[in-house]
């Protein structure tokens, strides 16, 4: 099992930057990869950015040059860095990790992007 645990949410004004984490616990030995998706109301959850053990990264068109994923292997933690932020950005923001034994999911943040 992997416990996945984020943390760095909340309200920002359009244009600005927040910087989410996420914290792994448990199997950790057996991830592959860690990402981060998101769901808005009414709209299916989708991915928003991944990397790999190795450091290969994936965005989502929608969210390139503007994020960046960041991975502290030392720590079993995950970061994503969120800049120049718009209102359609505004999503429950989870956690994700691949592992040979499943995939995990954490319990998600909120960011909410005021225009």
């Amino acid at each position: 099992q992997v416990q996945l645990v984020e943390s760095g949410g909340g309200l920002v004004q359009a244009g600005g930057s927040l910087r989410l984490s996420c914290a792994a616990s448990g199997d950790i030995i057996c991830i592959s990869a860690m990402g981060w998706y998101r769901q808005a109301p009414g709209k299916q959850r989708e991915l928003v950015a991944t990397i790999t053990i190795w450091g290969s990264t994936n965005y989502a068109d929608s969210v390139k040059g503007r994020f960046t994923i960041a991975r502290d292997n030392a720590k079993n933690a995950v970061y994503l860095h969120m800049n120049s932020l718009k209102p359609e950005d505004t999503a429950i923001y989870y956690c994700n990790a691949n592992s040979v034994r499943g995939i995990y999911w954490g319990q998600g943040t909120q960011v909410t992007v005021s225009s």
